[in-house]
């Protein structure tokens, strides 16, 4: 049969593409993204010798270029739902692509420290509207039984990302490696045109018959989809006639399970330390005695094989003993690190110490790389009801950076008073995350979002 091209929005997909190559065309789009935001978050180690001698930078002026990815994330958190909300998925895509080329230019061309400033300031705003809308959208479109795994997938490609900056980095001068960086976000501008939107972002804006022609293209041609459309238009029916889409409706008390799943999720994660350690390894190392080279690589390239046996657990095992056996990993990990500073104190133990560090932050980097991460993207992407979302979502990921910078900006101060006492404080709150999931997180595999959403929402 031939092929047939519908059109929502000015795109223009084939209806004869079977269910998984759809989706996974799908993903692997979005999944651009992800490698575009791991390239970013990898790109200030290996370049930081090569910049700072270019162009005269300081020390303070060199760490304010790599901090300021957060401002900008966390601004570009604060939009990402209203703007995902109001032109869509793919247009906010779009949008975020624009800020990590124009970002890559700017530091490209750049000839004093505001270029590279600026470019990173408008990665950090793209990475904001990433972090949100890509989970969101692979979530929307994937069918229940392999929505983790390509959600987990978006996850993997950021640390295979932040490896490859980091290993190219050491062959490239840092204006061919930002060359290097732009690549994905122009893969990822193309490709959205060959992608639907998302059908239940259709639903909620009421064009029926694009709904149709998205979800047809996703499951195949031959695949009876009434169902599932009915099943996305009752809900966000529903959903409408409970409340509006002002931005205070996410406190209404019916949505409070949700609330504190998500806030809780990426708050505990943060407080685990994981942007802590990623930024600072190599002081750690060096604090321990390791070789902070050695460590750092094989700390790098270690996580990419447990990352991608996390695509595999989440829809096997689920999503909530995933994340408690991770979180417990990581707990373990901290507690080894935390012990083997607290070896230096003692001289007879003294040389057991940057044995204790490193296995214990390879233990943390395989155990987040494996399951906290990708789980806790893929429920924080699921959890939220549609007429939410966006609000939701956005605060969400404020707290995610939020709690992120607070946790960087305070580690070296606290490593400084109490290496030990700093990394017993991250095994608390990594311990703390496995009671909050075993009490209040519900499993989501194997379920619908609107199942799970309305699992979760009181009607009463």
């Amino acid at each position: 049969m031939e092929e047939q091209l519908l059109s929502s929005k000015g795109n223009k997909f084939p209806v004869g593409t079977s269910c998984s190559t759809s989706v996974v065309l799908s993903t692997c789009v979005v999944m651009c993204g992800s490698l575009a935001y791991g390239f970013a978050v990898g790109y200030t180690s290996p370049v930081q010798s090569g910049i700072m001698a270019d162009l005269g930078l300081s020390i303070a002026e060199y760490s304010t270029f790599g901090a300021i990815l957060t401002l900008g994330g966390t601004i570009g958190a604060l939009v990402s739902g209203t703007i995902a909300d109001m032109v869509g998925r793919k247009v906010t895509m779009w949008i975020m692509d624009l800020c990590f080329i124009l970002g890559w230019l700017s530091i490209i061309f750049a000839k004093s420290v505001w270029w590279l400033d600026i470019g990173r300031f408008l990665m950090g705003i793209g990475a904001g509207l990433l972090l949100y809308v890509a989970p969101i959208y692979i979530a929307e479109i994937a069918p229940k039984s392999i929505r983790g795994g390509c959600t987990a997938a978006f996850a993997f490609m950021i640390y295979f990302g932040f490896s490859l900056m980091f290993l190219i980095g050491n062959i490239l001068p840092w204006r061919t490696l930002a060359i290097v960086g732009i690549i994905p976000s122009l893969v990822q501008l193309i490709g959205i045109f060959f992608i639907p939107e998302s059908p239940r972002w259709l639903a909620k804006i009421g064009l029926d018959k694009e709904i149709e022609a998205s979800l047809q293209y996703l499951r195949g041609k031959n695949v009876d989809i009434s169902l599932e459309t009915a099943e996305i238009k009752d809900n966000v029916e529903s959903l409408t006639k409970l409340s509006g889409s002002r931005y205070l409706d996410m406190f209404d008390r019916r949505y409070a399970h949700s609330l504190i799943v998500g806030l809780g999720i990426l708050i505990l994660l943060q407080s685990g330390g994981t942007d802590a350690i990623s930024s600072f390894a190599s002081s750690i190392f060096i604090k321990a005695g390791c070789s902070a080279s050695f460590a750092t690589t094989t700390m790098g390239f270690i996580q990419l094989p447990f990352a991608a046996m996390g695509i595999f657990l989440l829809d096997a095992a689920g999503r909530r003993p995933v994340l408690m056996v991770a979180s417990a990993g990581t707990c373990l990990g901290n507690f080894l690190v935390g012990v083997g500073f607290l070896c230096k104190d003692y001289d007879q133990m003294s040389q057991l110490s940057a044995t204790f560090v490193l296995v214990g932050i390879l233990v943390f980097a395989i155990f987040f790389s494996m399951g906290v991460g990708g789980a806790a993207t893929t429920i924080v992407s699921e959890i939220f009801p549609i007429n939410i979302k966006g609000s939701a979502g956005s605060l969400a990921i404020v707290c995610n950076w939020f709690s992120s910078w607070i946790v960087t900006y305070a580690f070296n101060f606290l490593f400084e008073w109490s290496p030990s006492g700093v990394f017993f404080m991250f095994t608390f709150f990594s311990g703390l995350m496995i009671l909050f999931v075993a009490k209040i997180v519900p499993e989501t595999k194997g379920r619908t979002l609107e199942e799970i959403q309305a699992s979760l929402t009181l009607l009463n």
